[in-house]
């Protein structure tokens, strides 16, 4: 007996008609949720980002965004849900590759100097020839002179500042970043403005989760969480940031 194919547009057996297949995003959350036990942190939220985009995460405190963006950079597992980075676990050797991340909150080591924190990144990724790009960034930063002082014992503004420096050493395709102007003085957000700008120029993906508005109004799409849920995801114009970030809005 001959099998003829299946004519275009039938349902197959299964009784649907196969779509194709999108290729992996830089992000991709398909109902992913996280409860920390007394509380749910993250409602069900689905949420695709693609390669290439610069991206505002807005949300008061409390709002989902340090979770996600944690869950994101492989720090915290999803209570249900899944999380891939270019298709990939967030945890795999594969995803840290293409990944950097910069904490709210910076951590260094408390004997390594600034330069030795970016010697030692630097080489971890495999470069041979960082020492420029080391003291381009330090320049740029307005941190050169501090290069062999210990980032432990900094002032806010400098800890964030040597925290900018170490993300931005090492290569990466994806950039999360949680509150990084905190601390900030204007030079220090210029400098980081540009860091950014340039990140997205080469072609990475750059979520960054802030209230800036010198930020906000630069990026390619705003995603804003409320108590844990998604309550918009568009382009900047016509966007009420205020609303999106008060805490008495409805939503």
């Amino acid at each position: 007996m001959t099998r003829h194919p299946t004519p275009p547009g039938r349902r197959n057996n299964e009784g649907a008609t196969p779509s194709p297949q999108l290729p992996p995003a830089a992000i991709e959350a398909a109902a992913i949720e996280k409860d920390y036990g007394d509380a749910p942190a993250l409602h069900p939220l689905t949420l695709r980002i693609e390669h290439g985009q610069t991206v505002a995460l807005l949300g008061h405190n409390g709002s989902g965004k340090t979770t996600f963006i944690r869950m994101a950079a492989g720090l915290l597992d999803p209570t249900d849900g899944t999380v891939t980075i270019d298709g990939h676990a967030p945890s795999s050797i594969e995803a840290r590759t293409l990944t950097s991340y910069l904490a709210d909150t910076p951590v260094f080591y408390d004997d390594l100097s600034v330069w030795e924190h970016l010697e030692y990144v630097a080489r971890m990724h495999g470069l041979s020839d960082w020492e420029q790009q080391a003291a381009d960034l330090l320049d740029h930063l307005g941190l050169y002179a501090r290069a062999e002082e210990l980032p432990q014992r900094f002032s806010r503004g400098l800890r964030q500042k040597a925290a900018i420096a170490i993300a931005f050493i090492r290569p990466f395709e994806l950039l999360l970043v949680d509150e990084p102007f905190v601390g900030l003085d204007a030079a220090g957000k210029e400098a980081l403005l540009a860091l950014f700008d340039q990140a997205a120029a080469d072609g990475a993906t750059v979520v960054v989760a802030t209230h800036e508005l010198s930020f906000v109004n630069r990026v390619q799409r705003i995603v804003a969480l409320r108590d844990g849920h998604l309550i918009h995801d568009g382009p900047p114009a016509n966007t009420d940031i205020d609303a999106l970030v008060r805490t008495d809005a409805v939503g």
